[in-house]
């Protein structure tokens, strides 16, 4: 199915877009945020996916994307880092809403910087597995940052993580193979730990936290901008 990339992608976005209008959370007037968040944060990791595209750590499927390529990779991809911090933004607003009292104690802060210092022994374990090496020390690195910075919202932003795995395990299951005849988005074995998610690579776990936790700091660095005196 030539579309089905795309399809992932609309689904991702679809009901944080739908729902961005209404008047509790009112998602849309903190687009203002987000979006250049999206835009830096996008840089980075269509930079890294060139990169290991071209080096061969993982690849796509032609058989599911629509044959439109930028930068050698598909449109498909590109929307990705699009579809995905809007929608964990949105998870993220929502947990915010919801749950507004959650503290950011202690316990979180030493348990961020603990799975910080276990990424980072990983990675050095592995420092020839590409995609195990680099995702795992660049979360390590932001999550180390995040932990002496101590931000008031890193306790709204885990429940956040541990909810965004639901479509998380849905959206990266397709794509990985999960119920289609082969991967959408293929990996070299030879480049990550070989350890798989029912389809998913482990790493993508961490990838995925790294994605969610730059933009949210991002995107609440923009919003303190705003609300800083002049």
């Amino acid at each position: 199915m030539k579309w089905l990339y795309l399809i992932l992608n609309v689904f991702t976005i679809s009901f944080p877009l739908i729902r961005s209008f209404e008047p509790k959370i009112q998602f849309a007037t903190k687009w203002k945020f987000l979006f250049p968040a999206i835009l830096i944060t996008g840089t980075f990791f269509i930079t890294w996916d060139v990169f290991f595209t071209k080096a061969g750590v993982w690849g796509f499927n032609p058989d599911y994307l629509t044959g439109i390529y930028l930068l050698e990779l598909p449109i498909e991809e590109w929307l990705f880092f699009l579809t995905v911090p809007f929608a964990s933004i949105f998870i993220y607003e929502c947990v915010k809403y919801f749950l507004p009292d959650t503290p950011t104690t202690q316990a979180i802060r030493w348990g961020t910087l603990g799975l910080a210092l276990a990424l980072v022994t990983i990675a050095a374990f592995n420092y020839t597995r590409s995609y195990t090496f680099w995702n795992f020390l660049f979360a390590s690195a932001l999550l180390i940052l995040t932990s002496i910075r101590n931000p008031e919202w890193l306790g709204h932003f885990w429940i956040s993580y541990a909810f965004h795995l639901i479509p998380f395990l849905i959206v990266n299951g397709v794509l990985t193979g999960s119920f289609i005849e082969e991967p959408i988005v293929w990996y070299n074995n030879t480049e990550n730990l070989k350890i798989r998610l029912f389809t998913i690579p482990i790493e993508d776990t961490i990838y995925s936290l790294l994605l969610f936790l730059m933009i949210a700091t991002l995107y609440e660095k923009f919003r303190s901008i705003k609300k800083s005196p002049m």
